[in-house]
């Protein structure tokens, strides 16, 4: 028999089979048909190729004998179910001696079943392949932090993470929540009823959607609308292509930590951390701004500096100053106007800028910040009265850029406090060019020294009981190569801002010392006086700069005296003390200058290690208008002081015959001034000590009487 034939049946049966196996022989798909006992009747040619058997060896013989592999498989459940139900059924499995999925379609027809099955294993497999990336694309979306949704080309929403499905509207997702909304519309809308965002947003999407840039990215608030007193949420929006297709991904991040830190970090950038007030920089900007205003009005900066702060500091503490701050900054808060700014540049210094204020109008706002030291301030269980010096500069059109102004401020501020505390002054041209001169005076000085511009002239020092010069004092003098000779009140104190004090009298040191050298090799034995800066004193270099000096030009101490100022020993008495102590155990002597003029403490001249007490000129030269009596008591006074300190007394300024005799009077030790003679340069001292030695065979000046 062929591969078709079975046993006998009905004409019509027979006339079935006829057509079902001319239809079904042709058919590229699989087809076998099973009898009630399960054993193939036919099997087509695409069956022969799958089973990889021919058609007479499998019909007439059970499928189980044949494929004993499949008679517990979910195909035997099939079949059974196919019969009992007279229902198609259909299945993939897994088979597993061919190692390959199958798809399998059984269909009951009368007593047999008639078997569609194919080879799906490609098929199967790609669609595992491709479950298992949609399942780890979708783990891997699940996983990300923002919330994300991929959009189709026109905007629709395919897919959405996890985080995007649970946050709200308020939360990252401002316009469509949900797959198949149409994100890209609901941006459009959002755009409509004013959000600015929102249209940003729809511009850089489209952008992207279209391909005509590669990625977006926006920042934006959001606020819930049912609690608009909240602080906003921060978002970071960004949208680009997932592949060569038209689909996009847009993330929302979370980015409020950040921008809290960002706008906390500009906050502090522009405050001061003490005072919460605006700094420098902030300051610099609130001025610029007020001065482009265009409404004419002038601007005036106050810049203020209480006076004496750094006492408060030594004395009470730096915790104690850093309260006192704050409460400065409170109270010159609450005095000023509602366009007025408050800010601290730093240390104890303060500024305000006053708009729409002319500098009569400064004066005014500077009387009202001093009366804020009206009430002492309450530190550390102290009443502490203080004081401000405040400098006021306005805005002219020659000066309107915020450097201008409030350099301005500062200078008027520092020529209101040298002129005492408690002090406003206000900004003018001749002071400008007074500062300018200064500038030029400080540029010009730090090379002086290098330049040979700085010379020497020295004062005799006389012995009032013997009549001899026993000493010389330096007075140092700059030979400006346009102004010609400038005397020390015109550039010392201006040295001493600039901190080229300290150069200038290692200078001097070295220069004085030299010629004391020269004195020697001629037989004059001169005892040389040079004057010490408190800045120098403050440095910690004074010992070493002095005794390095005398070691370079082979003297010993003992030729030396250093004169510091009354003032500048009230200054820091204690600092003082130390190093000159150090000084005089090497054998140098030391001088309290221009005393009677400082108003030191006692106490504070009586621990300092000196040896002698130079009585201001002041005191030579007529009588003190707070004292009732007249200069012979107060020298007296004096003199006597001095020898309770077991100090000499050495009256300068010594002017007229009748001053020499009431220094001679009083008691006094030594004397200088011009009628004894002026400063000379050295050579002219040698030459007049010379001659005075030549006609009395002692070393005194000629006109000494």
């Amino acid at each position: 028999m062929s591969q078709f034939e079975e046993r006998p049946r009905s004409a019509v049966e027979g006339s079935w089979r006829a057509r079902a196996t001319e239809a079904l022989a042709s058919i590229s798909e699989a087809v076998y048909s099973l009898d009630r006992e399960d054993r193939f009747t036919w099997v087509n040619t695409a069956a022969e190729r799958l089973l990889e058997r021919p058609a007479r060896e499998l019909i007439g013989r059970k499928v189980w004998d044949e494929f004993p592999d499949l008679l517990n498989s979910p195909l035997a459940k099939a079949y059974s179910s196919a019969r009992a139900t007279r229902e198609a059924q259909h299945l993939e499995f897994f088979y597993d001696p061919l190692d390959r999925w199958f798809e399998v379609r059984t269909y009951p027809n009368l007593e047999d079943l008639v078997v569609f099955f194919r080879d799906v294993h490609e098929r199967r497999t790609l669609d595992e392949e491709r479950a298992a990336e949609s399942s780890l694309i979708r783990a891997v979306l699940n996983a990300l932090p923002a919330r994300t949704a991929i959009l189709d080309g026109d905007g629709t929403i395919l897919t959405t993470n996890a985080a995007w499905a649970a946050g709200t509207a308020s939360e990252g997702r401002p316009f469509a929540s949900r797959a198949g909304a149409n994100y890209l519309d609901a941006c459009r809308a959002a755009a409509a009823a004013g959000e600015p965002d929102a249209q940003t947003a729809v511009v850089g999407l489209e952008a992207v959607l279209a391909r005509r840039q590669p990625s977006f990215s926006l920042d934006y608030p959001s606020t819930p609308a049912h609690d608009r007193s909240r602080a906003p949420t921060w978002w970071h929006m960004q949208a680009f292509p997932v592949d060569d297709g038209p689909r996009v991904v847009v993330t929302h991040y979370d980015i409020t930590d950040r921008v809290t830190a960002e706008q906390r970090a500009a906050w502090q950038a522009r405050h001061d951390h003490l005072t919460n007030l605006p700094n420098r920089a902030a300051l610099h900007e609130v001025l610029a701004a007020a001065l482009a205003e265009d409404d004419g009005g002038q601007v005036t900066v106050l810049y203020m500096d209480v006076d004496g702060f750094k006492q408060v500091n030594d004395s009470l503490g730096h915790d104690a100053g850093d309260l006192l701050l704050r409460e400065l900054a409170s109270r010159l808060s609450h005095r000023t106007r509602p366009t007025d700014v408050v800010g601290r540049l730093g240390g104890d210094e303060f500024v305000v800028v006053a708009r729409d204020c002319d500098a009569s109008g400064g004066e005014a706002l500077a009387r009202r910040f001093r009366s804020v030291f009206d009430e002492p301030f309450e530190l550390a269980g102290t009443r502490l009265p203080l004081t401000v010096s405040v400098g006021i500069a306005s805005s002219d059109p020659a000066h309107s850029r915020p450097e201008d102004l409030l350099r301005d401020a500062d200078a008027a501020m520092y020529a209101a406090k040298a002129s005492g505390p408690n002090n406003h002054l206000r900004f003018t041209p001749a002071l400008r060019t007074e500062l300018e001169d200064r500038w030029q005076i400080a540029s010009r000085l730090r090379d002086a020294a290098g330049l040979d511009q700085l010379v020497v002239h020295w004062q005799p020092v006389v012995h009032l009981p013997s009549g001899e010069v026993t000493g010389c004092e330096a007075l140092l003098r700059w030979n400006h190569p346009h102004r010609g000779l400038v005397g020390p009140a015109e550039f010392i104190p201006i040295a001493e801002e600039n901190r080229l004090i300290v150069p200038i009298t290692r200078w001097l040191l070295q220069a004085t010392l030299a010629q004391a050298a020269v004195w020697a090799g001629e037989g004059l034995e001169l005892a040389i006086a040079v004057n010490i800066s408190a800045v120098h004193l403050s440095s910690g270099t004074l010992v070493d700069d002095v005794l390095g000096a005398l070691a370079d030009n082979g003297l010993e101490a003992g030729c030396l005296m250093l004169e510091l100022t009354e003032t500048a020993v009230a200054r820091n008495p204690d600092q003082a003390a130390e190093q000159f102590s150090a000084l005089r155990a090497h054998g140098a002597r030391i001088a309290i200058d221009d005393f009677g003029t400082g108003y030191s403490s006692l106490s504070a001249v009586a621990s300092l290690p000196a040896d002698v007490l130079k009585v201001d000129r002041a005191l030579v030269a007529g009588p003190v208008p707070a004292c009732a009596t007249g200069p012979e008591t107060v020298l007296g006074v004096v003199t006597a002081l001095g020898s309770a300190l077991h100090m000499q007394v050495l009256a300068e300024g010594v002017e007229t015959p009748a001053q020499l005799a009431l220094v001679r009077r009083v008691g006094c030790t030594y004397a200088q001034g011009h009628h004894l003679s002026p400063p000379l340069p050295a050579e002219q001292i040698s030459a007049l000590l010379a001659e005075g030695r030549r006609q009395t065979g002692r070393q005194q000046l000629p006109t000494t009487r």
